[in-house]
């Protein structure tokens, strides 16, 4: 199994279309359809890497990114995105604090 280098309520930048965002969850590899891999992961990351479910800032998408085409933002400002408050309750430390949920 892969060891992730990035955690739930990091902020990240997308190395290749320069966007920055939250990250919300990690797998550990490649979850997604073989038939989403051959048309939207056009630089061919590898499957058995750690694979990342991103909110972009400033938008309303969520992406689902390889771990080799992420790297750490120098940019900790607030991230805005509309369902924010849906896992995180404040930024500390230039991370993301993930909203405890009760059942």
């Amino acid at each position: 199994m892969s060891v992730a280098n990035f955690s739930i309520g990091q902020i990240v930048q997308h190395r290749l279309f320069n966007y920055r965002g939250i990250v919300i969850d990690v797998d550990y590899k490649f979850l997604g359809t073989d038939d989403w891999y051959q048309q939207s992961a056009q630089s061919r990351p590898p499957k058995d890497r750690p694979w990342y479910h991103v909110l972009v800032d400033n938008s309303i998408h969520q992406t689902y990114v390889a771990e080799r085409n992420l790297e750490i933002s120098e940019d900790i400002s607030s991230i805005h995105h509309p369902m924010l408050d849906h896992y995180f309750i404040v930024m500390k430390n230039g991370k993301y604090q993930l909203r405890t949920r009760k059942n």
